[in-house]
C-alpha cells in the first residue's frame, strides 16, 4: 500500500466514465490533507456497548414489511428514521410527517413513545435527511441556520438523538458544516451526527462529503458508506474493485481510515437483501469478513491493509424493513459479530 503522497502522485490520470464502469478519479489523499487530519481522542458520541449497527427504518411502504419502531430488533442500536421532509417557508428547513396510512395506522403518540422506549434500552434514534428522492439545499448561511433550527425543533418534538446526512444529490461542505456546528451548539455534546455518502463521494478530496468529513471529526459519530448501487471504484491502493465483493468494501473503507478519521467513526453500509438495492448486495457473511479484514487482518480478499485498524465503527444496512423480509439475517449475522444484540 502506498503512502498518501505516493498515491497522490500516481492517481493524477482521470478514468473515463463508462456504463457500469469507473467514475473519474482524482488523488485520494494529499500530503496537505494528511497533515490536517484530526488528532486522536476527538471522537464524539460512541456506542455505549461495542460498535454501532445502524439500520434505516422506512416511513413508507415500498413492498418491504412495515413495522412500528417497537418491533425493531435489539441488534440495531442506531435507528435512522427515513426520511425528513422539506419544511415549507423555511430555507434549508426540515420537518417530519409520519406516514400513518402506509404504516397500518401507526400514530404520532405511539411513534414518540417507541422512540423513548428504544432510547431507554441504550439505543439511538436519528432523523435521516435525504435518500434517493430527498432534496434539501444547504448552500448559504440562511439555509444553514434554517436546517439547524428546524432539526433541533424535531429533536425537541420527537426526541431524536441527532441527524443522519444522506443527501445523494451533492452537498456544500462549507454550509453543511456550518449547519451541523450550529445544531451541535443548540443540542450539546450528546448530539449524534451520522452520514451515508455514496462511494463516489470519497473518490476525490474535492468531493463534498470528503471535505465535510475532514472538517467535522470532532462532532462526527460515524460515516456509513453505501457500498452498493455503485459499479466499479478505486480503492486506497489505486486499484479498481467491483461492487459485490469484500475487496470493494475494505479497499474503500481504507480511504476514510487513512484520511485520519478515528476507526470508530468508519462504518460499512450494505443492503440487507438483493431487493433493497439496484446492485452491490453481498451476503452478511461478507460484511463479517470485511470487518475481520479491517480490524484483524484476517478473512481478506486480494486487498489487505498494511496494518489492522482495530475496532471500527460498525456497519449499516438499508433497511431494517428489507432485513425483516429475510428473517433479520443481516441483524443476526452482523449484529452477532459486532455484539450489538
Amino acid at each position: 500500500m502506498r503512502t498518501p503522497a505516493q498515491r497522490a502522485l500516481k492517481a493524477g490520470a482521470a478514468l473515463a466514465l463508462a456504463a457500469g464502469g469507473l467514475f473519474a478519479a482524482s488523488p485520494l489523499l494529499t500530503a496537505e490533507t494528511a497533515a490536517a487530519s484530526p488528532a486522536a481522542g476527538q471522537s464524539p458520541e460512541t456506542a455505549a456497548e461495542g460498535q454501532w449497527l445502524t439500520g434505516y427504518w422506512q416511513n413508507f411502504d415500498n413492498g418491504a414489511p412495515v413495522m412500528p419502531l417497537s418491533e425493531v430488533p435489539a441488534e440495531y442500536n442506531m435507528i435512522a428514521v427515513a426520511f425528513a421532509d422539506n419544511l415549507d417557508g423555511t430555507p434549508g428547513g426540515i420537518t417530519f410527517n409520519l406516514a400513518s396510512d402506509e404504516l397500518g395506522g401507526y400514530t404520532e403518540e405511539q411513534f414518540k413513545a417507541d422512540i423513548a422506549e428504544v432510547q431507554s434500552q441504550g439505543r439511538k434514534v436519528v432523523i435521516s435527511v435525504g435518500g434517493e428522492l430527498g432534496h434539501v439545499d444547504v448552500t448559504n448561511p440562511e439555509q444553514a441556520a434554517g436546517f439547524a433550527a428546524s432539526a433541533h425543533d424535531l429533536m425537541e418534538e420527537y426526541g431524536f438523538d441527532g441527524v443522519d446526512i444522506d443527501l445523494e444529490h451533492g452537498i456544500n461542505a462549507q454550509y453543511m458544516e456550518e449547519a451541523l456546528r450550529d445544531l451541535h451548539q443548540r443540542a450539546g455534546g450528546d448530539l449524534v451526527v451520522t452520514m451515508a455518502p455514496q462511494t463516489v463521494d470519497f473518490q476525490s478530496p474535492s468531493a463534498g462529503y470528503y471535505q465535510l468529513a475532514e472538517a467535522i471529526p470532532d462532532i462526527l459519530t460515524i460515516i456509513n458508506m453505501q457500498y452498493y448501487n455503485s459499479g466499479s471504484m478505486l480503492g486506497c491502493d489505486d486499484q479498481v474493485y467491483e461492487q459485490g465483493t469484500v475487496d470493494f468494501v475494505t479497499a474503500q473503507a481504507c480511504i476514510q481510515l487513512e484520511l485520519g478519521l478515528e476507526p470508530g467513526q468508519v462504518g460499512l453500509g450494505l443492503p440487507a437483501t438483493p431487493q433493497a438495492a439496484g446492485g452491490g448486495h453481498q451476503p452478511p457473511g461478507n460484511v463479517v469478513s470485511a470487518l475481520n479484514c479491517l480490524e484483524e487482518g484476517t478473512d481478506c480478499g486480494s486487498f489487505t491493509p498494511e496494518q489492522p485498524y482495530g475496532p471500527i465503527g460498525g456497519a449499516m444496512t438499508w433497511s431494517i424493513n428489507w432485513d425483516a423480509s429475510n428473517g433479520y439475517e443481516f441483524a443476526q449475522t452482523v449484529g452477532g459479530r459486532l455484539g450489538t444484540g
